[in-house]
């Protein structure tokens, strides 16, 4: 007798391209869901803004890198928007605009489980579904100044990267069975063993005799990467430099355009940053938290020199109360950070240590199983993976 045909699970995760940190985490958890459920599971991405919504709502992922150049405008709608009440307000503002579009998303893309990596998609969407809505779980991808908007009453999971970011949904009002801390979710390449580290950087063609600065501005290449990278190749300190633009061509062409007095080299957008963080002695980027949770993994001492005001604000705070880094806005405090760490080495692998501590290295893996579980799916056993 012939076996019955069950037809894979279908999950739609709501994202947009505002940060690169809604993407990347839609792909880390699905990555972890083919690699533990294989064809059980269906997983389908759609940017909420781009794909559905009308103007000015598409033109979204546009505009957010632009705000970088504006912090204090975007510190003020931040803190404006925040709490339950605005929160409310927010969604109550967007539903006439968004409504339509989110009914057509839904009609188009069916599933039995939609997972929210975006604030913006939680209250509109479970508005739209109703009270008897498909399952719902919200994944937050900010570290820990989360947003209202990121906790809403009707979620059936929130599923959040620290503890604080869970005692901030309780008191957003929602209770201990809908919130759980998984961490953030990153790609399983940024989880495997740490390997040799000079091999590595004959791999990478990066010097051996010297310690190596990762100097990182985001996939957009944001914060003071240029004024920053000039400072630390002049302070004279014994270092090799290596710096990545990622899609800011201007600021990459810059950079390749200087006569560096050190060893340095410059990159544009790349694939291989777990490489990078192995084979860095320390990373000196912006808050973002994709990055933060990638370098506590990479036992990685940070030094954080910008940060998006608002929503990044407690990034910084976690890292530095932690020991996992340091605060340092101004280019001569970064260097005089690496200096202070260069003479004292023993400070700089303290910070490595809290750095692993803080790791949650199988957060994906944790998401893909609560997904599941949701979805009435068993683990695989060993045998079956």
């Amino acid at each position: 007798m012939s076996q019955p045909i069950h037809k894979p699970a279908r999950v739609l995760f709501l994202f947009s391209d505002t940060g690169g940190g809604h993407r990347s985490a839609s792909e880390a958890i699905i990555e972890s869901l083919k690699l533990e459920y294989g064809g059980r599971i269906e997983m389908e991405m759609v940017d909420i803004f781009k794909d559905y919504a009308p103007p000015p709502f598409s033109y979204s992922p546009e505009i957010y890198p632009r705000m970088a150049y504006f912090p204090e405008v975007w510190r003020f709608g931040y803190n404006l928007s925040n709490g339950n009440r605005q929160a409310r307000a927010v969604t109550a503002l967007l539903l006439p605009y968004l409504r339509r579009s989110a009914r057509r998303l839904i009609r188009e893309h069916p599933a039995e489980l939609i997972v929210s990596v975006h604030p913006l998609a939680n209250g509109t969407f479970l508005r739209v579904l109703g009270e008897r809505h498909t399952p719902f779980i919200t994944v937050v991808t900010d570290m820990v100044t989360t947003h209202a908007l990121w906790y809403h009453y009707k979620a059936d999971k929130v599923l959040v990267p620290t503890p604080v970011a869970l005692e901030r949904g309780l008191t957003y009002g929602l209770s201990m069975q809908q919130l759980e801390v998984v961490g953030l979710p990153v790609a399983q390449r940024f989880t495997q063993p740490p390997g040799n580290k000079a091999e590595l950087r004959e791999k990478l063609g990066w010097p051996q005799g010297c310690p190596v600065v990762l100097l990182v501005g985001g996939g957009e290449g944001m914060g003071p990467v240029e004024r920053t990278a000039h400072a630390i190749d002049a302070s004279g300190l014994k270092l090799a430099l290596m710096m990545i633009a990622g899609r800011n061509r201007g600021l990459q062409d810059r950079l390749e355009g200087y006569a560096w007095r050190g060893p340095a080299k410059v990159y544009g957008f790349v694939h291989e940053m777990p490489d990078f963080m192995r084979a860095a002695d320390v990373l000196v980027t912006k808050a973002g938290p994709g990055t933060i949770s990638e370098s506590f993994i990479a036992g990685l001492p940070m030094i954080l020199f910008s940060r998006m005001p608002g929503q990044e604000d407690g990034n910084v705070a976690y890292v530095v109360n932690e020991g996992a880094g340091v605060w340092a806005p101004h280019a001569e405090q970064v260097v005089a950070t690496l200096r202070n760490w260069l003479e004292h080495p023993e400070r700089m692998e303290r910070t490595a240590t809290a750095c692993k501590r803080l790791a949650r290295p199988d957060s994906s893996r944790q998401i893909a199983r609560i997904i599941a579980e949701t979805l009435g799916i068993s683990t695989p056993t060993r045998s079956e993976a």
